[in-house]
């Protein structure tokens, strides 16, 4: 078995972050729900309020709440691997006219990689 090389595990990370990316801009839960693992979760702030939990919260907004977006833009900020973990920012811009700063925690589990938390900022519409 040989290792991958940082660039082939670096483009398996994009991969995964494409689909969640992609799932928010059509405004479809069962496009990004591969790209996090089962257990995941997800908090934000909303006001000075913490809201999240489970990672099913993510996908009944996207599901009820969200509307297709192709105008959406998504740019992958930074991706930092050490051995099965790491983290990323992506800035994503006109997701059902929102912008948001998100940052996920990856891990390397069975040969694969799957978002286990997230957490985000949403931006003002300034």
């Amino acid at each position: 078995m040989t290792t991958p090389t940082y660039v082939q595990e670096y483009n398996a990370i994009v991969a995964v972050l494409n689909q969640y990316n992609e799932g928010g801009a059509k405004a479809d839960s069962t496009l990004m729900k591969p790209a996090f693992n089962p257990q995941a979760t997800m908090f934000g702030v909303d006001g000075e309020r913490l809201v999240g939990g489970a990672i099913q919260n993510l996908y009944d907004v996207i599901d009820t709440s969200f509307r297709p977006s192709p105008e959406a833009q998504a740019a992958i900020v930074r991706i930092d691997i050490v051995g099965t973990a790491a983290s990323a920012r992506v800035d994503t811009d006109n997701v059902s006219g929102f912008r948001f700063t998100d940052f996920f925690n990856l891990l390397k589990v069975e040969g694969q990689w799957t978002i286990v938390s997230k957490i985000y900022h949403t931006h003002s519409n300034v």
